[in-house]
């Protein structure tokens, strides 16, 4: 009986509707195939950036720059190495900072330890004909407690002499700390964030409650910046075919192994450099038991239509929104945003869900209430 019945499954497995595949070009599309990717650790050993960019000269203007900050205990590049390799394929230059020693950093270190590694990855990569980051064209992107560390570089990035980001996209937002001495990312003062920053968040259907309170208070946070650039994006499970498609808290994340961290040789540490202060173990530098078992999640993740039409899509779209200086409406309008395709038997897939906030009014105190499409 148990053998008829795997037999069965497998069988409605292989007439079972599959997802769509991802385009060859545009918005969430496959890119330039045939690049050959540079890979670089930067820095030194205890002080590490990754940069990937496609191989030859950058354009005279340089490249688009994206800083990737990963989910807290996700330090390896690897566990979103397609989203990596997808960006640089489409001419980014992608810098991730390693910003987390596991279990040996605190949260509340983190952004300033972001912030100092992205720093000197730009100045080290200024003058590479290859690599050229263009400072004009900056975007952030932070997954879980990223985005947190996303919306605080954004907000710092003129006091820390960092490019300001025309765009800052928090995925399945998390991790931030809910007073002085919790365990998470402290938030700064994101009412600095400059009033021309495009700003969306993303999330997915499962697990969402935590994830969606984040973002909302994210967008909240950031009173400076207009809610006319501003949107709160979702994306839906949908098991119609197989594999079904599933909108996780990891659903960000894609393992691509030719990304690997530990094949990358980092630079050797220089002879003068400075001996780090001695080490003092606190509580909230151990990953806990839900944070290790998603860590679980975002190495093992595997890519779908999700990934391409849902997170990297909409990232493209608006990336190219914010450099052409567009607001978060215009980029709602775009047919192409919420359409996920359509399953192989034509079916469509479920749409994404955008919403831009709407401004309370001013005699009132509450927080914004999102415009559902």
């Amino acid at each position: 009986m148990l053998i008829l019945g795997a037999l069965s499954l497998s069988t409605l497995a292989a007439r079972a509707a599959t997802p769509p595949v991802q385009p060859a070009d545009g918005p969430g599309g496959a890119g330039d195939r045939k690049a050959t990717i540079v890979k670089r650790a930067l820095g030194r050993p205890s002080a590490l950036t990754y940069a990937f960019y496609a191989s030859g000269p950058a354009p005279a203007s340089g490249r688009p720059t994206v800083v990737f900050l990963h989910g807290w205990g996700a330090t390896n590049p690897q566990s979103y190495g397609a989203w990596i390799d997808h960006l640089v394929r489409q001419g980014w230059l992608v810098l991730f900072p390693r910003f987390q020693e596991p279990n040996r950093t605190r949260p509340a270190d983190a952004p300033k330890i972001a912030d100092d590694l992205v720093k000197a990855a730009l100045a080290e990569l200024a003058g590479d004909s290859e690599a050229r980051p263009d400072r004009t064209r900056f975007a952030l992107i932070g997954h879980l407690a990223g985005a947190p560390l996303a919306l605080d570089m954004a907000a710092g990035a003129k006091a820390q002499d960092l490019p300001v980001p025309k765009l800052v996209f928090a995925a399945v937002p998390g991790g931030i700390a809910s007073g002085p001495k919790s365990r998470g990312i402290p938030l700064a003062d994101l009412g600095t964030i400059d009033p021309g920053t495009l700003l969306v968040a993303m999330v997915g259907d499962k697990e969402s409650r935590a994830a969606d309170a984040a973002a909302k208070r994210l967008l909240r946070e950031a009173g400076a910046v207009p809610t006319d650039r501003k949107l709160f994006v979702r994306a839906l499970s949908d098991d119609h075919g197989f594999p079904a498609l599933t909108a996780t808290l990891a659903a960000p994340a894609g393992v691509d192994a030719a990304y690997d961290g530990g094949a990358i040789k980092p630079p050797a540490e220089p002879k003068d450099a400075p001996k780090p202060p001695p080490f003092r173990w606190s509580a909230d530098m151990s990953l806990s038991g839900e944070q290790q078992t998603l860590v679980s999640q975002i190495n093992a993740a595997r890519v779908d239509a999700t990934d391409y039409l849902g997170f990297w899509k909409t990232f493209d779209l608006a990336a190219a929104a914010a450099f052409a200086g567009a607001d978060a409406a215009s980029l709602k309008n775009n047919p192409r945003l919420a359409d996920m395709e359509r399953w192989s038997d034509g079916w469509p897939v479920k749409r994404l869900s955008v919403e831009v906030p709407r401004a309370a009014p001013a005699a009132q105190n509450a927080p914004p209430t999102p415009a559902r499409r």
